[in-house]
């Protein structure tokens, strides 16, 4: 019944979420953005209309094509503004090099709901074929538009390819057709449930519609890696003769505290996105906070109810008649045949050589890392194929990006006259700056070109402030156009200075993330230190924990730029757009989703290790115990958390697709290499001191840590 009332309520949760969020609200060029909308009704438009005639637009049927066109426009419901080609003056920077295009520039009342909302009613009433124009439709609100139709494309897709091949590799580990049922139950619970608490969320904020990818794909996946640890762990009883009541209550007390370990660990380290103001970032840890603490929450109760009622039919349809030699197995010496306990042991025997063969490895692989190129995403996000990456590409390379990508600078202040000139004279000087545009006409290298027309009202307002338009030889997105913004900023000026634009919206988020990184990073390392030394009672295991997470993390920021930013590898992962950088926000997503789901294999295996070592006494053992007894089940829970995954790289969204790879590897590389030879080779080179404390920390964890 909660199921479905959850399924209720998170119906449609996805109509009231957004494609933005990735910038701070209150950062400079945010304001500059607002200030230019509300006081001089001028900034970026939320629309651009490509208007393409036969011949010329200036023909006259394509003059009065354009001009009905930009009397439509201007006609539709939400549209504030139209800048045309069409309009009087007929402004050179509005018609393309070859004069066949015209563009109408629209601004948009209300947030990026109605914005979004205004964008499809004009595609409707004014894009396509219209009196003789081919009419194109780009813009942030069109293209935010086309961002969200592809996601909920993808994320459709990626269930449709997920659901069946999960169940036939659960199919394969299980061998129980029961068995393989419940954790694709458990994910299916899991994920309405966190639709339900996103959909309440988005009453109260902003929410980012790429939330929803990552609430199916983690819930699906931290529900089979719960699943598959307490259905193993309550089998395991079952065949060494215990009851069904006694078989849960068992792995409830030791797989299941595990899980209740794992959920909080992945929730602490996705909770550090809160710390960001944009809500692109904050969304992840609404999602990722609920869909760990849900899915925990369905792995401890409601899954063992259903291994009580299943009890020893979980065993049942057996497809592969594995049953029979998992018996045989459960009955053998662990520490004799085991191949988890054989690959410990040769790994142990060499650690010094093992342990500098995998940093090498890992370290190679982050090597591209160091040639990373940060930016923010555009519309080369999108497929090739999409409407809206047409119309963009058509803009950016049929009319002169100078004029197009101006850098706009706000006076939040009475300026007068003189002042003006002075600072407008001053900024054509500014390297790269081939003009700037003002209420008193043009500058260019530092003096005035172009003296005031009718055009130059629009960059004064009645309370005296200014605004002019900066235009530049540089592209936005490039290490000139975030200097010359820093120049700007850095210039003494009559007025208080807000520099919008591209360029900086980059350098502010950049500098946004970047003064917050620290403190994302201590939540993360001080709360799974904590949660560690409570697991525990060792002051080396969760430093170890933390670097081998970190050091897991390696090869997806070097495949992050060796793909993504330089082009290699198009073939492999699905075609994408190549734009010479990494979103800004990528890596501090990455980090936080791939180091929660590292320390969640961490949690599983050192509980195991941490049980053996309790009754033997025995590092060495202890490990190679530990990892026989969990290695199979790592490995299997990392195949099929990176199918999961792997579903978002098929997306046509490349951020998702980027997402998709770099979590996929991320978590192939901690389970196949860190786990399986860093992790044992380091516990074999610290020994006993590996579960060392100090005696006041031993007698803290003698008091409120946990036991076995």
């Amino acid at each position: 019944m909660a199921t479905v009332l959850a399924g209720v309520l998170g119906a449609g949760a996805g109509d009231r979420m957004g494609s933005g969020g990735l910038t701070d609200p209150d950062a400079p060029s945010v304001q500059a953005q607002r200030i230019l909308a509300g006081r001089f009704d001028a900034g970026d438009p939320q629309l651009v209309l490509l208007a393409e005639a036969p011949g010329s637009v200036d023909e006259p049927g394509a003059v009065a094509a354009g001009t009905a066109l930009t009397d439509r426009v201007r006609g539709i419901t939400g549209v504030r503004g139209v800048d045309s080609y069409w309009s009087p003056g007929r402004p050179e920077s509005l018609r393309s090099e070859d004069g066949r295009v015209g563009l109408l520039l629209l601004r948009l009342d209300g947030d990026e709901d109605a914005a979004e909302a205004v964008a499809a009613r004009v595609v409707d009433q004014a894009g396509g074929k219209r009196d003789g124009l081919t009419v194109r439709v780009t813009g942030a609100a069109q293209l935010d538009r086309e961002v969200d139709a592809q996601a909920e494309k993808d994320l459709t897709r990626a269930e449709l390819l997920t659901a069946p091949l999960t169940l036939l590799i659960l199919v394969l580990v299980f061998g129980s057709a029961v068995a393989a049922g419940l954790p694709l139950l458990a994910g299916i619970v899991s994920i309405v449930g966190t639709l339900a608490v996103l959909r309440a969320i988005t009453a109260v904020t902003d929410v980012s519609v790429f939330s929803l990818n990552l609430t199916t794909a983690l819930g699906l996946g931290l529900a089979i890696d719960y699943s598959l640890f307490l259905i193993t762990r309550y089998r395991e009883e079952l065949r060494a003769g215990r009851t069904v009541n006694d078989a849960i209550a068992v792995a409830m007390h030791t797989a299941g505290r595990t899980v209740l370990f794992s959920a909080v660990t992945v929730a602490l380290a996705l909770s550090a996105l809160l710390v960001f103001p944009g809500y692109f970032l904050r969304s992840f840890a609404y999602a990722g906070i609920a869909v760990a603490l849900l899915t925990a929450v369905v792995a401890l109760v409601v899954l063992p109810a259903l291994l009580a009622v299943a009890g020893h039919r979980i065993n049942g349809l057996d497809l592969r008649g594995l049953l029979r030699r998992r018996r045989t197995t459960a009955t053998r010496d662990w520490a004799q045949e085991g191949r988890w306990h054989r690959l410990a042991m040769a790994v142990m025997r060499r650690p010094i050589l093992f342990t500098l063969a995998t940093v090498a490895l890992l370290t190679g692989l982050a090597t591209p890392f160091a040639g990373v190129e940060f930016g923010i995403n555009d519309h080369r996000t999108l497929p090739q194929a999409s409407a809206g990456y047409q119309a963009s590409e058509q803009l950016r390379t049929r009319f002169d990006s100078r004029e197009t990508t101006a850098t706009p600078i706000v006076l939040d202040g009475r300026v007068n006259d003189a002042a003006l000139s002075d600072y407008a004279a001053t900024v054509s000087l500014l390297p790269h700056v081939t003009r700037v545009d003002t209420a008193l006409g043009s500058y260019a290298r530092g003096k005035l070109v172009a003296p005031q027309s009718d055009a130059s009202a629009r960059f004064r307002a009645e309370d005296g402030s200014a605004w002019l338009s900066t235009v530049s030889d540089v592209e936005p997105i490039s290490a000139d156009g975030t200097a010359l913004v820093e120049r700007v900023r850095n210039l003494d000026s009559p007025a208080l200075v807000l520099v919008g634009g591209d360029s900086a919206t980059l350098v502010d988020t950049r500098d946004s993330i970047g003064e917050r990184l620290p403190w994302a990073a201590l939540i993360v390392i001080a709360a799974t230190a904590l949660l560690l030394f409570a697991l525990t009672g060792s002051v080396l295991i969760p430093l170890q924990a933390i670097a081998l997470s970190v050091i897991s993390l390696t090869a997806t920021f070097g495949a992050m730029v060796y793909i993504f930013q330089d082009g290699h590898l198009r073939g492999l992962v699905g075609d994408f757009t190549p734009t010479g950088w990494v979103d800004v926000t990528a890596p501090v997503l990455m980090f936080c989703v791939a180091y929660g789901l590292a320390m969640d294999y961490q949690v599983f295996l050192l509980s195991r290790i941490k049980e053996e070592y309790d009754h033997s006494g025995d590092n060495t053992q202890a490990v190679a115990l530990g990892l026989e007894r969990t290695g199979r089940l790592v490995t299997a829970a990392a195949v099929l958390i990176a199918v999961v995954l792997g579903a978002l790289a098929i997306s046509g969204i490349t951020y998702l697709k980027m997402l998709g790879v770099g979590l996929t590897l991320a978590v192939l590389v901690d389970a196949f290499i860190v786990r399986a030879l860093l992790m044992p080779a380091l516990m074999r080179l610290f020994g006993d001191a590996n579960w060392w404390a100090p005696d006041w920390l031993r007698r803290i964890h003698d008091r409120l840590g946990l036991r076995h």
